[in-house]
């Protein structure tokens, strides 16, 4: 059976800010029926009523960020603002007057004074996303923060009332950074009151073909001219064994590429990235084949397969070398070394890609 933009099957939450379900549940580009998928959105919604900090876990490209906008969507905060900031891509030196503001010559550069997030999420919700990056030194400052919801600027003496909702996020084992002493014990109690787990798209494969089609009627509303693809039999059997290191994200992305790429409606498994045909048995085989034809060597043939699987980590992670070392499963140094050794550069695409 081939699957193309006409799925019957019901999307649990799926709709626009605008589209309660029936219960008056508002969620923002949820897609998905599996059970781990509605068991999440009954805990979201009962969360999304209290004024309770929440801690979102899950890897990377899991959608935290969407669910942080749901419960703000549903609460009793949601004529406030929802503020957002990523507290990994912001320099350490940087984010403290990111969150709290900075007066006019608090440093250098610091020509006039400026608001934080933190005032700019009053009477609404700040989410602080990786919370798991933000130095010791900084954590004192947010416990503190979150505890007297009173803030100081940097470079000020006056103390400023907040009145906010806390969501936070991270892709790391908080439990792990705990023991290692890089992240407050006094912190994550104060952030984790309701903690909430979004599984990895592995975990909810059943969601496959309604994120499919979910996708790609963004690209019919964004794109003109776009016509919906059927999947063939054989793509859905390779997607469906792929282990998904970027999740729904990862997804999304390759969605975006079969639109641009795929010049016919049929999307057939020599339109789909070989690590990601290799995982079925009629890609593996082929796969294999085509290698051997060409009179690959073992070793080159390794080298291109390592290439093209660092390559998909770095374009997931946006270059950022540590992210993609923990996606990777393999050490910060390892990665450098492979980096320089297989000549990987920033525009440049894998073989395997």
């Amino acid at each position: 059976m081939m699957i193309g933009a006409s799925t019957k099957e019901k999307v649990v939450g799926e709709g626009t800010e605008n589209e309660p379900d029936s219960g008056g549940f508002v969620v923002d580009e949820i897609a998905g029926s599996s059970k781990a998928i509605k068991d999440l959105l009954k805990v979201v919604k009962k969360v999304s009523v209290s004024d309770s900090s929440v801690l979102i876990t899950g890897e990377s490209g899991t959608g935290k960020e969407l669910i942080a906008r749901a419960i703000h969507r549903n609460s009793f905060r949601n004529d406030g603002p929802i503020v957002i900031i990523n507290c990994g891509a912001i320099p350490g030196e940087l984010l403290e007057s990111e969150l709290f503001g900075h007066e006019k010559g608090a440093f250098t550069g610091a020509h006039r004074s400026r608001i934080g997030r933190f005032e700019l999420a009053d009477k609404g919700t700040i989410f602080l996303d990786e919370i798991g990056d933000m130095s010791p030194d900084l954590q004192v400052k947010l416990l503190r923060a979150l505890q007297e919801r009173r803030i100081e600027r940097v470079g000020g003496t006056a103390s400023i009332d907040v009145d906010i909702r806390i969501l936070s996020a991270t892709n790391k084992d908080l439990a792990v950074s705990m023991v290692e002493g890089t992240f407050r014990e006094d912190l994550f109690y104060r952030l984790n009151v309701i903690p909430l787990h979004i599984p990895p798209l592995r975990e909810r494969i059943s969601d496959l073909p309604l994120l499919l089609d979910h996708f790609q009627k963004r690209l019919q509303a964004r794109t003109r001219g776009y016509r919906p693809k059927v999947f063939s039999d054989e793509v859905l059997d390779a997607m469906a064994t792929y282990r998904w290191p970027g999740n729904i994200r990862e997804l999304e992305n390759l969605m975006e590429r079969i639109s641009v790429l795929v010049e016919n409606d049929l999307v057939v498994l020599s339109d789909i990235p070989d690590h990601i045909k290799m995982t079925s048995s009629t890609g593996v085989s082929s796969s294999m084949t085509a290698v051997l034809e060409k009179g690959v060597g073992f070793n080159d043939a390794v080298d291109q397969f390592q290439r093209s699987l660092i390559v998909q980590a770095l374009n997931q992670t946006d270059w950022v070398k540590a992210r993609a070392a923990e996606l990777l499963k393999m050490n910060r140094t390892t990665l450098v070394e492979k980096i320089k050794k297989l000549g990987i550069e920033p525009e440049q695409e894998g073989p395997f890609l």
